[in-house]
């Protein structure tokens, strides 16, 4: 019988790292090996960075940056003590499954559909409280719809309509923007042709997609080599 990846959660303490803790509980592949959280924070529950990284196999990390570098530089020197190195799946601030399947098809779609014919939007909402626009999803993919058709993102994004703009330029990728109320967060990627339109889309019904995207990506990483991955390789989308 297949050993179950034992995974050590930073940040137990936030939102995100009790979501992926609930996570982890809810499956048989993994199991939760340690928690912890600031040096102040540890406890009868909690231990010590030093003692989670001897625990555990991997580690899902939803900490700040500086936080987060400190982990990778303690990981990274603790397995090359070991002779060993580590591999990384790097989330690039969405590690929902769903929306990485969605980011694949869209680049796949953007390479079988010149740009002659059919035109890109992509459309994205999310509540109120939402200060950036587009998302960061939303760039990713147009980021994935451009590379598709290889060029940069930068050449042929459309981000505001306003008055008379003329026609849409060929090959432009464009962004339409909602916010309002509760909405979790829409994405969607037209493809409008002439005489038909292909509509790719993703909807999130709670922020636990994240949690249980990030434990499927460190079980994912079992007998992996070492290296930077993404999300797109745990999708299979990289050969």
């Amino acid at each position: 019988m297949t050993q179950p990846v034992k995974i050590a959660v930073a940040g137990a303490l936030g939102r995100m790292g009790q979501a992926v803790i609930q996570t982890l509980e809810g499956r048989h592949d993994v199991v939760l090996a340690a928690r912890f959280d600031r040096p102040e924070a540890e406890g009868e529950l909690l231990v010590s960075a030093d003692a989670a990284l001897a625990a555990a196999d991997a580690v899902i990390d939803f900490t700040l940056p500086e936080a987060s570098a400190q982990l990778a530089e303690a990981a990274a020197g603790r397995a090359d003590d070991q002779g060993r190195r580590v591999g990384v799946v790097d989330g690039a601030g969405d590690y929902s499954l769903g929306v990485n399947m969605l980011m694949g098809l869209v680049r796949q779609a953007a390479a079988a559909l010149p740009a002659s014919d059919w035109d890109i939007e992509v459309f994205e909402a999310h509540h109120k409280r939402k200060i950036d626009a587009p998302s960061g999803t939303a760039l990713m993919l147009g980021e994935a719809a451009a590379e598709g058709r290889g060029v940069g993102l930068g050449q042929v994004a459309d981000r505001g309509r306003d008055g008379v703009t003329g026609p849409r330029k060929e090959g432009a990728i464009g962004f339409s923007v909602v916010r309002g109320g509760g909405i979790v967060g829409e994405h969607s990627v037209i493809f409008a042709g002439e005489s038909e339109t292909l509509t790719l889309s993703h909807s999130a019904i709670d922020r636990g997609l994240f949690a249980r995207g990030a434990v499927a990506a460190a079980a994912w990483t079992k007998g992996k080599a070492p290296g930077l991955y993404d999300m797109q390789d745990v999708l299979g989308f990289k050969k």
